[in-house]
């Protein structure tokens, strides 16, 4: 009798395991899925890098980026996207849509150039000629891995894999512009239940970093002309009010939080030394990590510009061109983009590529991480990382809206610099675009996630609620149109 009993424990056990096995070994539908994205767009990886070096050559300023905007929109068309361009008020701003339903996933696109950066891909400093600007910011690679990324999830509803809605959000003048405030501010955002970005880098990451909050103007002076030799006492400089006015603004420095950062450029200083300049212009940002305290810095730059306007006798005009949230990040969302980043992996260099990078490495003046860097994933630290010393971003707005997530990756040799010669340099190699498709796979593995688990989605929209609070979302820009004509 005890043999038998034991003949029948054993078989039972026997049994689990064989079930336990069975279990494992069947398919994981988001696996397939997954597994599905990774080959699909990594076999576009000749039609995508067409795409963006050729925005890389286009290379157009914020709320210019006519070309550049219209390529992405006749490469989502042409994959069955609706498109609504011109939104927002802003000629080059779009909406690509596809599907229906719940839940809304949307994915953020830039394009913008920066100014004074134009760059041929050389390991040398060579300037185009003929260009002014140069996708230093590599905001060539940002919109079409975003392209690829809304393409996929597209597909795969298309193939019914699971349902939903898709909205590519093509957003221009990301530079100092706040394109994206504009589009906030439209309500755009309001019926999407989370939003995807990424930013170029010499890193991959994907963790719970915040930018600064920023505000910036131009602030113009008017004074009286007069020759500067034979009649300078009848003239008022507009020259002097902004140097005084940036006198007062650096004796402050020593007065504000140390977090804060102020720059500022003389966008016109006059025309000719023997001539009083009559009119003269200079362009300022303020940043914090904290919208309040930006607020606050702002209005003590402003009355520096008033105090210099009434020290020199000339009149100052304002004008808000910009103004950013802080990024509000979502440790719920993180996570999941964490684990699709180490799914996907870095970026491997072939011997030329190395050999390119170390050139570029050898133009800077300080220690640098090794060439490997790229390859590697920065371990998710589960904790908000304050960016004091860092940038700003209008996607800021989009996360205090909706529960945002990003990552960024290497898609610049280890120790670059964005907004560097440098930087435009590798986002014209295939450096720049295995660092993209690093990116777009990411992306699509993440919003596969999110459609296939709703979960992930309420659990982020609780979170955002409690970080939030009472607070209403208001744009630091005030209600003033789109600053189409900044970059002139």
């Amino acid at each position: 009798m005890r043999k038998n009993l034991l003949l029948l424990t054993a078989f039972f056990l026997f049994c689990q395991l064989s079930l336990t096995a069975q279990k494992k070994k069947l398919p994981n539908p988001t696996d397939n899925l997954q597994s599905q994205a990774l080959q699909d767009i990594q076999s576009q990886y000749d039609t995508y890098k067409k795409t963006a070096l050729q925005i890389w050559d286009y290379a157009e300023v914020g709320y210019k980026e006519v070309k550049s905007s219209a390529l992405l929109q006749q490469t989502l068309k042409e994959n069955g996207f609706v498109i609504e361009t011109g939104v927002a008020g802003i000629p080059t701003a779009f909406v690509a849509t596809y599907g229906s339903g719940q839940p809304v996933i949307g994915i953020l696109a830039e394009y913008d150039a920066l100014p004074g950066l134009s760059q041929k891909v050389s390991a040398d400093k060579e300037p185009i000629a003929g260009k002014d600007a140069g996708h230093g910011c590599g905001h060539h690679l940002f919109g079409t891995a975003s392209v690829a990324a809304g393409i996929e999830i597209k597909k795969l509803i298309e193939e019914k894999k699971f349902t939903g809605t898709i909205k590519v959000f093509g957003c221009p003048a990301e530079e100092g512009g706040s394109g994206k405030v504009y589009m906030v501010r439209a309500g755009l955002f309001n019926d999407v239940d989370v939003v995807i970005h990424w930013h170029p880098d010499m890193e991959n990451d994907a963790n719970m970093g915040s930018a600064l909050a920023n505000k910036s103007a131009k602030f113009r002076f008017r004074g009286l002309s007069a020759h500067a030799a034979a009649a300078p006492d009848k003239g008022r400089s507009a020259l002097d009010a902004v140097e005084a006015m940036n006198n007062m603004v650096n004796m402050m420095r020593e007065h504000i939080p140390m977090e804060t950062r102020i720059h500022y450029v003389i966008t016109n200083g006059g025309k000719a030394p023997n001539v009083v300049p009559d009119y003269a212009e200079v362009y300022y940002y303020v940043r914090h990590p904290k919208r309040e305290q930006v607020k606050e810095i702002f209005e003590r730059v402003v009355l520096a510009a008033k105090g210099a306007a009434m020290g020199t006798e000339t009149k100052m005009e304002m004008e808000i061109i910009g103004g950013t949230h802080d990024l509000l990040p979502n440790k719920t969302l993180a996570e999941i983009m964490n684990q699709n980043l180490r799914k996907t992996g870095g970026v491997q260099y072939t011997e030329e590529e190395k050999s390119f990078a170390q050139k570029i490495q050898s133009s800077f003046t300080y220690k640098v991480p090794a060439i490997s860097y790229a390859d590697s994933i920065k371990a998710f630290s589960g904790i908000i990382v304050p960016l004091a010393g860092g940038g700003s971003t209008d996607v800021g707005d989009v996360s205090y809206v909706v529960p945002t997530v990003g990552l960024s990756t290497a898609t610049w040799v280890p120790g670059t610099p964005a907004h560097s010669w440098q930087a435009v340099a590798s986002g014209g190699t295939d450096i720049g675009v295995k660092g993209m498709m690093v990116a777009a796979k990411t992306i699509a593995l993440t919003a596969i996630d999110f459609y296939m688990n709703p979960a992930i989605i309420q659990k982020a929209k609780a979170e955002f609620k409690i970080q939030l609070g009472d607070y209403k979302y208001e744009a630091l820009l005030g209600d003033r149109k789109p600053a189409l004509n900044y970059r002139d």
